[in-house]
């Protein structure tokens, strides 16, 4: 298995070349260059497993032996030891075709963690065989900084720095990064907004003096390994419901794109998936895409799904790259013309391929929590604010066929939102008794501009200062 980048002037790499970069040198992503696909013989075959031999077999398609199925095993089934529920990520239904997945359930209580503790070890174990250290440097719009700290912390080999747009997410959010004091752990928090966060990671990784210079590496879903380590679930899912037998039907609320991406390649690998609802907030630029092709720039607004507050979507680079018929060149001009211009001309004709697969639907605050409380109403179901856009979207996009079962995506623990949740419904569930404490935690944190050099700078000397 090679990887190729979306702007076709990197080199080829294999997996582990691909989980170390995370960015390619010409600024695109990488995908595999061909797409693995299962018959319907061998996704029945993935049927009742358990779920960390499950994801062992569907990761190990893409890694090429480096590692294989038989390492992977061990390394995912000790990822997924610490979560709080013993099928790792259940199906609760909540009406007669509607299913709430529940990824939560990790040491952070958010879907960044189903990737994130596989993705640390993977780090680990790749960096000690080859003797090698890195630096990795993320952004997040809320749940993927502590996310990626957790898994991160206190590893020999890693160093971590997590930028986080002051202001613009939870308390829990912030606490969960900011209270982990380990030596390998640095948070900045950024006057500005998550793209401004992006963009400066971005900036990083295109820097090539300092990239060599610190090892830089990437957590983000940027880096295909977190892609590719949240196929698994949708396959459980497809899977526990009837899938090769039987289609279904996903609505995941996202932002940058990469959880619902995960969907669509569990649909290139052949699961038959009818179709992609895409939840949007307030920040609506992929509805806006989805519905009238207008792919262009606003400002960023906070709201109460504050990990959905994003407008340029890293993971739409790689769709954009496979409905542009893999051409390289003019998914180069396009990304470019974008930054550039704040907008771009999505051809008609990949535009309505990506609108046979996805419908987009736009959710305000004030309908969140009006959904919220529905669903505490009528289904006894507690969600967060992320969760409550999808479980909306679901119910307002027209299904391909109303017998396919629906299944939403429930990204993040309604306790990590305790103001929302309580607005909507007069109470708010406590937060599990390893969290129990964090309020009460100290905190750790720096406080800079949205200022390359002065983050690089930071960055250079936290990589020296825990170098062995």
């Amino acid at each position: 298995m090679r990887y190729i980048s979306t702007r076709g002037e990197a080199p080829p790499r294999d997996f582990e070349g691909v989980l170390l970069a995370g960015l390619a040198e010409d600024g695109g992503l990488f995908v595999p260059e061909s797409w693995p696909v299962l018959s319907s013989r061998e996704w029945r075959a993935l049927r009742g497993l358990p779920y960390p031999e499950l994801a062992a077999r569907i990761l190990a398609l893409f890694t090429g032996g480096q590692p294989d199925e038989a390492a992977l095993k061990p390394l995912l089934a000790e990822a997924y030891a610490g979560f709080g529920h013993r099928a790792i990520c259940p199906l609760v239904q909540l009406d007669t075709r509607v299913f709430a997945l529940e990824l939560f359930h990790g040491p952070t209580l958010a879907f960044k963690d189903m990737a994130m503790q596989a993705l640390g070890r993977l780090f680990d174990t790749t960096l000690a065989r080859r003797g090698e250290r890195v630096t990795i440097v993320g952004a997040t719009s809320g749940d993927t900084g502590s996310a990626a700290i957790e898994a991160c912390r206190d590893r020999e080999a890693v160093d971590i720095v997590i930028l986080h747009p002051e202001g613009r997410t939870s308390e829990v959010q912030r606490r969960q990064m900011t209270t982990v004091l380990s030596p390998n752990v640095a948070n900045l928090a950024i006057a500005g907004s998550f793209d401004d966060c992006q963009d400066l990671v971005k900036a990083m990784f295109a820097d090539a003096p300092f990239r060599t210079e610190v090892r830089l590496a990437a957590v983000n879903s940027i880096n295909w390994a977190r892609v590719a380590l949240q196929i698994p679930y949708y396959v459980a899912a497809a899977l526990a419901l009837g899938a090769p037998d039987r289609e279904v039907a996903f609505s995941v609320p996202t932002g940058n794109f990469g959880n619902v991406l995960a969907a669509w390649a569990a649909r290139r690998m052949g699961l038959p998936i009818a179709q992609l609802i895409v939840g949007s907030n307030r920040n609506d630029i992929l509805t806006r895409f989805l519905s009238a092709n207008d792919m262009t720039v606003r400002g960023v607004e906070p709201s109460l799904s504050p990990s959905m507050d994003i407008q340029v979507s890293s993971n739409f680079e790689r769709l954009l790259f496979e409905l542009l018929g893999r051409d390289a060149e003019q998914t180069t001009d396009m990304m470019r013309r974008f930054r550039t211009e704040g907008r771009m001309p999505v051809p008609d004709a990949a535009w309505r391929d990506a609108a046979e697969i996805f419908r987009g639907f736009a959710l305000d605050d004030e309908g969140t929590l009006a959904e919220i409380a529905r669903l505490h109403r009528e289904c006894g179901y507690l969600a967060d604010p992320h969760t409550a856009v999808g479980t909306a979207a679901a119910l307002a996009v027209p299904p391909v066929n109303p017998a396919i079962p629906l299944v939403v995506a429930a990204t993040a623990h309604p306790a990590k939102f305790p103001d929302a949740v309580r607005r909507a419904t007069g109470s708010a569930p406590p937060l599990p008794s390893r969290l129990a404490d964090l309020y009460e935690r100290p905190e750790r944190l720096t406080r800079l501009p949205a200022d390359l050099d002065a983050i690089e700078a930071f960055v250079r000397a936290h990589a020296r200062r825990n170098a062995p």
